[in-house]
């Protein structure tokens, strides 16, 4: 995950892959089959870790302004100095793959309506509790989140430094939360 996440898809060649796992040509495609399905399966990992970290942050017990916090401020930590050069892998699978191959936009899609879907869920706890500003509709918010938090993972990639503070997020979720 770590060399494809570092030189993106299409600049990761054969040896980057063979160091990285310390496998051998023939061991490495017995085990992961080529290329693709091996950037498949990372692709899947750094998904299922971003949607378990979500889990964490959302958890139905948190409360759900305390959940939306606890996200936007990893946002902030994920985006910052290094962290944030580094980027996403998600965004920079995007931005190389999108659209040219089928099973990448399908995770992408995927990923980002499960990750609407919790924000979501988050807010709709919030109203149901009162805490949600008049007219905020859940859905609509979730959506205007998710962008701005993917947009960060951008300008935190091209920055260089802290662009995005939790002042700026605390700005945002204000508008939404009473």
């Amino acid at each position: 995950m770590n060399v494809f996440w570092t030189r993106g898809y299409h600049a990761t060649a054969l040896p980057d892959l063979l160091r990285a796992t310390k496998l051998s040509r023939g061991s490495l495609y017995a085990a992961f089959g080529d290329k693709h399905s091996l950037f498949l399966r990372a692709l899947d990992r750094y998904i299922a870790d971003a949607l378990a970290r979500m889990d964490v942050e959302f958890a139905p017990h948190r409360e759900p302004v305390d959940g939306l916090r606890a996200y936007f401020a990893g946002y902030v930590e994920r985006n910052s100095g290094a962290n944030g050069r580094r980027g996403c892998l998600l965004v920079a699978t995007a931005m190389e793959l999108a659209g040219r191959d089928a099973e990448v936009d399908r995770r992408i899609a995927s990923f980002f309506k499960a990750m609407e879907a919790r924000v979501a869920d988050a807010l709709s706890r919030a109203k149901a509790a009162g805490k949600l500003a008049d007219g905020v509709e859940p859905s609509s918010a979730a959506r205007i989140i998710v962008c701005f938090v993917e947009g960060m993972r951008v300008v935190g990639k091209t920055a260089p430094t802290r662009v995005i503070s939790q002042a700026t997020v605390d700005a945002l979720l204000d508008r939404f939360i009473r």
